[in-house]
């Protein structure tokens, strides 16, 4: 009899974690919980859910394809997708902004996400090295946000997770739904087939925040078992990856990346755009994004 497929765990988990643990066991598969990052001898699994560092010092000895977005994806769209301008760039040439931005590490977390008030902020050759890239973004306020996760170029469950840059769960309004819809299925040859997309609402327009990976993102109010879809599909054997996706498999640490050129964007993508019943641009907060 074969064994079941098993999800590996971290040693911390949080409440999304527990959620898309208890729905993984639901299904029947396996769940196991590492009290550390180093794997046991013997270990199997086909799958994981937890953050980049563990991914990284777990999944290549388990022959485990984790799914992300390119590393410049967010810099790459048209200003038009993303209602702001987003620059990537070696931190080395960052260290000389003299500007507030928001600046973040595209796909883990080797540097804090969030507003600096200048290059000079930023960690500097003693603790990063100076060609870590990362991406530079106009400070803006969303009215809302949003995420969604997408499996085959479809939303597969979503919700609201912020409004006016406070904590807001909520299904996702009707008035959002069509447009995210559109903009999802127009980006969804530049991004995998299993990916966690953000988007907010920006002077009445909804456009993309960023792109996370589904094995390593909260569910927040998302249908938990539908969201598990997309995290088995995102973090799964190396068989039986989907030749499409093969352009956008983590790199393996110390490894050169494999992630394919960036794909155009089309016009339905540069023209999204939705209605926000009551914009209160006065009350919006400075997006950390």
């Amino acid at each position: 009899m074969a064994r079941p497929r098993t999800l590996l765990l971290p040693p911390r988990l949080t409440g999304s974690v527990e959620a898309v643990r208890a729905a993984t066991e639901a299904r029947g598969l396996t769940t196991v919980q590492l009290p550390a990052f180093d794997l046991p001898e013997g270990i199997a699994a086909e799958h994981l859910h937890a953050g980049p560092t563990f991914a990284d010092a777990v999944a290549p000895s388990l022959g485990i394809a984790c799914l992300e977005a390119p590393p410049t994806w967010l810099a790459d769209l048209p200003r038009e997708v993303v209602g702001r301008t987003i620059t990537a760039m070696p931190i080395r040439d960052a260290w000389t902004l003299r500007y507030p931005a928001f600046i973040k590490a595209p796909n883990d977390k080797s540097l804090r996400a969030m507003v600096y008030t200048d290059g000079t902020r930023l960690p500097g050759a003693d603790a990063v090295d100076l060609d870590t890239l990362v991406l530079v973004a106009e400070i803006v306020s969303f009215t809302a946000e949003f995420r969604l996760y997408a499996l085959d170029g479809t939303i597969h469950t979503s919700s609201q997770y912020s409004a006016h840059g406070g904590r807001c769960l909520a299904p996702l309004p009707d008035d959002v739904a069509s447009a995210a819809a559109a903009l999802i299925r127009d980006l969804a040859e530049t991004l995998p087939s299993a990916i966690v997309v953000d988007v907010g609402l920006l002077d009445d327009r909804l456009v993309v925040i960023e792109a996370n990976a589904a094995w390593a993102s909260g569910t927040y109010a998302c249908d938990v078992d539908r969201a598990l879809d997309v995290i088995l599909r995102a973090a799964g054997p190396v068989a039986g990856l989907l030749r499409r996706d093969e352009a956008f498999t983590r790199p393996v640490p110390g490894q050169p990346s494999s992630q394919g050129t960036r794909r155009t964007i089309s016009e339905p993508a540069r023209a999204a755009t939705v209605a926000h019943r009551e914009p209160p641009p006065s009350e919006a907060r400075p997006a950390r994004r």
